[in-house]
Formats: structure tokens, C-alpha cells, sequence
């Protein structure tokens, strides 16, 4: 005999043809966190530079005085704290696991910061990266936090599902690359954030050029850019476009982008202490 209809549609888990309200997977932070903003940095693909734009953004923010930190939410590919030179393991604490800080301050949760070696491939099933990612939220005392970026994983899936509906995500970045195959990529992205009721802040457009250090002439490697076209089809702004810069990636490969002299998202970090 099924139990009697307490009308509590939104904590219900039946699929009931008489649901009135949609159900809540939201999810509580954990008690040792105070978090701000939450902000989502996606792309329908990967390899276009979310990690290096989650890196950049949460160094930027930590430079104008706001505590910043990075939730790497791509767990089978984490490459944050690589980017911060992170070697340390993450350690629990009364209220929770807590996150390891960086140099200057930015704190960072990823799987790479639990396992036993940075090399060890996390074969998993979807359900439990999702899981995993959800509990870097609940079970992770972050502290005050004003600006959270949560880098996520390529793609519209499990993870990004489970992100936008457990997570109180106040605005994502799309980061994409000038080539051809963007303009439907980015359109997924923009579509998954819209049903999601997400606003999307604007687009990122990575490696969209090199310049020449010698005569200064801009070289177009990955072809001409269609990233204002996109922007336009969906009625966003384009806030950045990223060059491709040698000393950027060596920074990043070495550990040291908060070292890294250029701010070339400070107009994408304006917008956000202005839009989020």
C-alpha cells in the first residue's frame, strides 16, 4: 500500500503525475562554509582553457582583496592544483575536509588534492563523480568565501547537471575557441544554462591569437575568430579574448600562475563584482 500525500511536492522523490512544484536537489553547504557567489566556468568541450579561466579569474579576484576559492569539479582531468604548484593533501577538521590554500591565499578542493598520487587515473561511474563533486559543497568547510569558482568538466552531462541543480550557481562563464565547431559547442552550453535558469555573464574566447614578440604582428593559428557571430546569436557579451602566450602556460606548467604578471580577465572580473 503506498503511504498517504504529505503535498510536499519539492522534497518528494516519486515521479508523481500530481507534482505542483518541481523537486529540490538542492544541496546545504557545509556549516564551516560562507560563500557568496558561486560562480560556474563550463564549455561544451574540452581543452579549451576552463581551468586556465577558473585559475586566472580566482588569482585576479584574490589581487582586488576578496577571498576567492576553486571547487574543480572535473574530476577525471583535475588540473588545478598543477596550475598553483599544490603538492599538499587535503586534511579533515572538525567541521569537515578542508580545502588547501595557495601561496596567496586561494583556496582549492580537487580530487587530485585526495589521492595518493596525482598520476592515479579516477575510473568511476558517472553517479559517484557527481556525488564526489557534490560533496566537495557539503562536506568541505571553505571558511568565508567571497567569490567560489567551480571549474567544470567539458560537456553538458551528469556533473554539470548535478552542479546547476545542487549547487547555488549565480552565473556562468562559457569559455570557447575560435574554431568552426564553437558556434554549436557554445550553443549547447548557453541552451543547458537557460533551462537550468542559470544566467550566462558572457563568453571567453581562449587561444585566439599569438603575437609575434619580435614585430608584434597578431597571427590568427587557429583561424578567424566567430565569437562575436555566436555572442551575438545569443544575445551575450564576448568579455575576453585570451592570446596564446608562452609565458602563461609555462607559469601554469611550472605552478606558478599567481606569479604570472598579465590580468587579462580584469574586465571578466569586473563585470562579476558588478553582474553576480
Amino acid at each position: 500500500m503506498s503511504e498517504p500525500c504529505d503535498k510536499k511536492c519539492g522534497s518528494c522523490s516519486k515521479d508523481c503525475a500530481d507534482r505542483k512544484t518541481p523537486q529540490d536537489f538542492s544541496a546545504p553547504a557545509n556549516r564551516g562554509s560562507n560563500i557568496k557567489k558561486v560562480i560556474g566556468i563550463v564549455s561544451g568541450k574540452g581543452g579549451v582553457g576552463k581551468s586556465l579561466v577558473s585559475a586566472l579569474l580566482a588569482v585576479e579576484m584574490n589581487r582586488r582583496g576578496f577571498n576567492a576559492a576553486i571547487l574543480d569539479a572535473d574530476v577525471t582531468g583535475p588540473s588545478i592544483p598543477k596550475a598553483f604548484g599544490i603538492t599538499l593533501k587535503a586534511q579533515g577538521g572538525e567541521t569537515g575536509l578542508l580545502p588547501v590554500v595557495s601561496r596567496t591565499g586561494i583556496r582549492v578542493m580537487s580530487v587530485n588534492l585526495l589521492l595518493e598520487n596525482e598520476t592515479d587515473p579516477v575510473v568511476w561511474r558517472g553517479p559517484i563523480i557527481g556525488n564526489t563533486v557534490k560533496q566537495f559543497w557539503t562536506d568541505v568547510a571553505w571558511g568565508d568565501v567571497d567569490y567560489l569558482f567551480v571549474d567544470m568538466p567539458p560537456g553538458t552531462g551528469d556533473v554539470a547537471l548535478t552542479v546547476f541543480q545542487s549547487l547555488p550557481v549565480d552565473g556562468v562563464i562559457i569559455v570557447a575557441s575560435p574554431q568552426e565547431l564553437v558556434a554549436m559547442i557554445v550553443s549547447k552550453a548557453v541552451k543547458m544554462a537557460e533551462m537550468m535558469h542559470i544566467p550566462v555573464l558572457g563568453l571567453v574566447e581562449n587561444m585566439s591569437y599569438f603575437r609575434c614578440p619580435d614585430c608584434g604582428k597578431e597571427y590568427r593559428i587557429f583561424g578567424e575568430s566567430r565569437i562575436e557571430a555566436v555572442a551575438v546569436r545569443h544575445g551575450l557579451q564576448v568579455l575576453a579574448s585570451l592570446p596564446l602566450d608562452p609565458a602563461l602556460a609555462d607559469a601554469c606548467d611550472n605552478g606558478a600562475v599567481e606569479d604570472y604578471a598579465g590580468r587579462p580577465l580584469g574586465r571578466v572580473a569586473d563585470i562579476i563584482e558588478v553582474s553576480v
